[in-house]
């Protein structure tokens, strides 16, 4: 038997596939509790902020240290509900609530994607961080493209800041990736629901899945 890590993540920009590819991870391993996003762990705290607007919040009157403290926060809250023997499954990981704050960061303080990763990362470095299978799916290995591809399936177009932010988001993944921050990057682009599925499972440990446990 596979010794399963405590949590396997899957992250990526928005309309990557993370939805899909988390509901068929939860169908395929009864071992896996899914356990969301971190602000469902944190209700009351992303409500207060949200109350004058949530992008206004985000994007204008939060900073770097309050927004990245906070997905730190949620994401311990969330890890604190794993039940003993199961394997949180999470809709974005350690490492992409790193790279939201770091993009969050470049376009609201104008600094680099260097710079703004090496302040987030800074601000997070205390916290202990358990043992997570992180999965990128990236719709393409290039920046431009891969934003393309996911701004075409919004089915309407992003507008203010949000372009902006998701063009910087896709760097950020890309900047990431060449520091080695993901256990594994899937490239998504021309390869079906089903293709990309079987190599999320390889790298999950559930590839050669039988009788419904990972050997």
């Amino acid at each position: 038997m596979t010794q399963m890590p405590d949590f396997v993540s899957l992250n990526g920009p928005d309309n990557a596939g993370k939805t899909t590819q988390l509901a068929r991870l939860t169908e395929r391993w009864d071992g896996f509790q899914p356990l969301g996003a971190v602000h469902e762990h944190d209700p009351e705290t992303w409500a207060r902020v949200a109350a004058d607007g949530y992008a206004r919040w985000w994007f204008e009157t939060s900073t770097t240290v309050e927004l990245t403290e906070m997905l730190l926060a949620g994401h311990a809250k969330r890890a604190a509900a794993r039940e003993a023997g199961r394997t949180g499954l999470l809709d974005r990981g350690l490492p992409m609530l790193l790279a939201v704050a770091t993009a969050t960061c470049v376009v609201k303080d104008g600094l680099t994607v260097g710079e703004a990763f090496k302040t987030v990362t800074s601000i997070a470095s205390s916290r202990t961080r358990a043992p997570e299978t992180s999965i990128l799916l990236l719709p393409s290995l290039d920046a431009e493209r891969s934003y393309a591809l996911t701004s075409a399936r919004e089915g309407r177009p992003w507008t203010g800041i949000y372009p902006a932010y998701q063009k910087t988001l896709h760097a950020v993944l890309l900047h990431q990736t060449d520091h080695g921050a993901y256990t594994a990057v899937v490239d998504c682009e021309g390869r079906s629901l089903d293709e990309v599925h079987a190599e999320v499972l390889d790298h999950a440990g559930l590839a050669q899945l039988t009788d419904g446990s990972p050997r």
